[in-house]
């Protein structure tokens, strides 16, 4: 089975302990594939630097890379194995395309990545490779990138984008459950009509033909993620969760096939 990939929006870190919709959804997406990857590489905006590196841990640990949370939140972990062999043939498979990535023996999971792992997979029993976002890669540049992963869905390796569809922590209200921010939806539609076409041009120039760009990502590293599961995944995209937190937080996740 060549597994899909997922882009996931991981919103606040609060998602740990506050499931709301996209908890549920993850949860539910998991179980319908009937099984579990052989193993995960996921990439998250938490971990930029200017090219690529990949986590080398034999056991990955929860980093609790945020402040001024209830301490609830940092008593969570996510305790996966890591997978030195994943991250070795991810490494081998980018230099084929002319990639180079360096290894990281040292780095944790980042929030980005361990908080919707808990939903997805709650028995914390898949290997964890991280792969960090090359913060020179634009959208073009990140549909390469995810190209080039692609071979790994043949290999049982399940790939996770994890951003945030919309992410201006400026527009962040109390509580949970606020209403959307008029720019949030009108964002929102337009990826779920483009994705649902796979209109790529229009999707690479997201900032002059999306509604609410602007707003929607002040900085573009919340939607990066988006484009390396939509390189790796394939043309098919079905949307899981549409659900906005905090009225500014679009939570929107999609399967690519």
């Amino acid at each position: 089975m060549r597994w899909p990939t997922l882009f996931v929006s991981h919103g606040s870190p609060m998602l740990a302990v506050e499931p709301g919709l996209t908890g549920p959804a993850l949860a539910a997406w998991s179980q319908a594939q009937g099984r579990k990857p052989r193993a995960i590489l996921v990439v998250s905006p938490h971990w930029m630097g200017h090219g690529l590196a990949l986590s080398t841990r034999d056991q990955q640990v929860a980093w609790h890379d945020f402040g001024g949370f209830p301490p609830e939140l940092y008593t969570l972990q996510y305790a996966a194995p890591g997978s030195p062999e994943l991250a070795a043939r991810t490494q081998a498979l980018l230099a084929e395309a002319g990639i180079a990535a360096d290894r990281d023996p040292r780095r944790p999971l980042d929030h980005g990545a361990w908080v919707p792992l808990r939903y997805l997979y709650p028995e914390v029993d898949v290997p964890v490779v991280q792969l960090s976002l090359d913060m020179g890669r634009d959208a073009a540049g990140q549909l390469e990138l995810g190209r080039a992963l692609a071979p790994l869905r043949d290999e049982d390796v399940l790939i996770i984008g994890s951003g945030s569809l919309t992410h201006n922590l400026r527009d962040v209200r109390m509580p949970q459950n606020a209403p959307a921010t008029p720019y949030v939806p009108a964002f929102q539609d337009w990826y779920a009509r483009h994705l649902a076409a796979h209109d790529v041009p229009a999707l690479l120039d997201w900032q002059a033909r999306a509604p609410g760009a602007r707003q929607a990502h002040p900085h573009d590293d919340h939607l990066m993620p988006l484009y390396v599961a939509l390189g790796a995944g394939g043309e098919q995209a079905t949307r899981l969760n549409d659900e906005v937190s905090y009225g500014a937080l679009a939570m929107d996740a999609y399967a690519f096939h």
